[in-house]
């Protein structure tokens, strides 16, 4: 069984437990290099709109694509003259890539496509060490300490990093200008939602979901999927359904996103 991937080079290891052996390339090698794109732009990730599977297919064969960054370097002539492309098609997928380069420090870490480290995994990690860097540095011993990381999950963090070309790609997509805030590790991060949980219905005026989801948690709030008892405030948009009335029925706060985005500035006032 050969060591190295044949055909990226990379180191190929098996895990404890398991018969085959992986390519530990990821970003990097060609015969994942699809999966890794449409991963990457997926909705729970960067989030690029209309990057889909025939689109991708035809970049990668016509190498307008061989890595990651590539993404961020197609312009509106490229696209436009791919076959089955109209001009309205390319512009809109040029201004996704642009609104794309707003994203989350999880989402940024969930779209690398790091064996076994899903959307939780990722969240877990960016609200432990609070910056990118951190996390690349981190030993196997300090990644231990996240909550929910065990040794599977934390060697295959380091063995994606301990890989020079998966950080260059990283680097690369920061010089492209995908940015996300951050902030202190965990202990030192304030937290002034804790204990609160909230429920999120219908379509607010400028946040998706997802991102609303995201601030709240980052503020150390639970986000739940449904009405409890336990409810402490319900985000209404338009269209709200049937949350919105069992919140009533509950005697749960209802808030819109502007209240919401007031108590994540302010905090909740005192009764």
């Amino acid at each position: 069984m050969p060591h190295k991937c044949p055909v990226c080079g990379s180191e190929a290891v098996r895990e404890e437990g398991e018969v085959d052996y992986r390519c530990t390339g990821g970003l990097f090698c060609a015969a994942q290099r699809k999966e890794a794109i449409l991963h990457f732009a997926a909705r729970r990730a960067v989030d690029v709109d209309g990057l889909g599977d025939k689109l991708v297919e035809q970049l990668v064969d016509s190498n307008l694509i061989r890595t990651l960054p590539d993404l961020y370097k197609l312009g509106f002539t490229t696209l436009a003259g791919l076959d089955r492309m109209a001009e309205k098609s390319a512009k809109n997928l040029v201004d996704a890539l642009e609104a794309s380069k707003k994203t989350t420090l999880p989402r940024f870490l969930f779209g690398l496509g790091i064996r076994h480290v899903g959307e939780s995994t990722a969240k877990d990690l960016a609200k432990h060490f609070g910056k990118l860097d951190s996390i690349m540095d981190a030993t196997e011993e300090q990644l231990l300490e996240v909550n929910d990381v065990g040794p599977v999950v934390a060697q295959s963090l380091r063995t994606f990093f301990d890989q020079p070309h998966n950080r260059e790609v990283v680097e690369q997509l920061r010089a492209c200008g995908l940015t996300w805030e951050e902030g202190e590790p965990a202990a030192r991060a304030p937290k002034p939602l804790a204990g609160l949980t909230f429920v999120i219905t219908g379509t607010l005026p400028t946040l998706s979901r997802d991102e609303a989801k995201d601030k709240l948690e980052a503020a150390g709030a639970k986000v739940s999927g449904s009405v409890s008892k336990k409810t402490h405030y319900l985000v209404a948009g338009e269209e709200a359904g049937s949350k919105l009335e069992k919140a009533r029925e509950a005697g749960v706060e209802i808030i819109d996103e502007a209240r919401m985005l007031e108590i994540l500035a302010n905090g909740v006032p005192a009764a």
